[in-house]
């Protein structure tokens, strides 16, 4: 069974809760981003390695053999504080669930910090001051500070896609040609004529 990757729940937000308040009384913003940085370390060794990943989620591994496996692989390579929170989960039987903790960590980090997540999809890779431009933007409009994450992405014509947070923002040109080609199809054949109808009168008129 693969690591739990979803939406954070409400128990997701509660041990995302414990552990930043933990890091936050240790070391204050240093801490809190160090803290998240290791767990986002995990997480991205989990998805690179299938078989770590299993050994993360594996219901059928006795926890006190994983705990002394976790010992061995991050003690000194992380903070106390880290391995102490894999530890806890290891013990509650969560550890499959850290993906989606780490994801509400992340929100509260985001939230002290005023931050905001921003993908920033296009069909061909985007060059700095563009990302400039739109950090800015970003910066002005919403009054946080932008993370940017550029991706490539072929099926977007002409424009870009943003993911603000959980707000998309699609100026690009294949979506707009999608939403026209639905509104014909929702609507059928009457409106293009009623269309075609206003057309012809604006022409008549001007003649």
């Amino acid at each position: 069974m693969p690591l739990i990757e979803a939406q954070p729940d409400a128990l997701a937000r509660l041990y995302a809760n414990s552990l930043f308040a933990l890091a936050d009384e240790r070391g204050g913003q240093e801490a809190i981003e160090s803290t998240g940085a290791e767990l986002g370390e995990v997480i991205e060794m989990a998805r690179a390695d299938r078989r770590f990943n299993e050994f993360l989620s594996s219901r059928i591994l006795p926890t006190v053999k994983r705990e002394a496996s976790l010992r061995a692989i991050f003690a000194g390579n992380v903070s106390d504080l880290t391995l102490n929170f894999l530890l806890v989960l290891n013990a509650k039987e969560r550890l499959g669930h850290v993906a989606v903790i780490a994801a509400a960590y992340d929100e509260l980090v985001q939230e002290r910090f005023a931050r905001v997540e921003v993908d920033v999809y296009t069909a061909t890779p985007i060059d700095k001051a563009m990302l400039d431009r739109i950090g800015e933007t970003i910066r002005r409009t919403m009054h946080k500070e932008p993370v940017l994450h550029p991706y490539v992405d072929t099926s977007v014509i002409g424009g870009m896609r943003l993911q603000v947070g959980d707000r998309q923002i699609d100026g690009s040109l294949s979506t707009r040609l999608r939403r026209m080609r639905e509104r014909f199809a929702e609507s059928g054949s009457a409106e293009l004529r009623v269309r075609l109808e206003r057309i012809i009168e604006e022409g008549t008129e001007r003649a």
